[in-house]
């Protein structure tokens, strides 16, 4: 499928990208090469593979467990100004 240059600054508009004219040219050939891919995929075979209707998950996160750490003076280490265990900021209301 042939992807126009007028095509691809249409997307770049909606995307609200401001794209130079080199860009516009590498993303309209990046596009013809997914559609064509695509279009591969289309073509496949598939009336052999069986459904997936739920998929076996196995959760590969660390287990959820509560510590007791005090991270105050670590992140009180990025403050700009403080005062004790406290950020210390300009008045914003008066």
């Amino acid at each position: 499928m042939k992807i126009t240059r007028k095509e691809v600054e249409q997307v770049a508009r909606l995307a609200r990208l401001q794209l130079s004219e080199e860009e516009k040219e590498k993303y309209r050939q990046q596009l013809e090469k997914i559609l064509e891919y695509i279009g591969q995929l289309q073509k496949a075979d598939i009336s052999n593979v069986p459904a997936l209707n739920y998929p076996e998950i196995q959760s590969h996160w660390r287990p959820d467990i509560p510590e007791k750490k005090n991270y105050t003076e670590k992140i009180l280490q990025n403050a700009p100004r403080r005062e004790k265990q406290y950020f210390k900021i300009k008045k914003v209301i008066e």
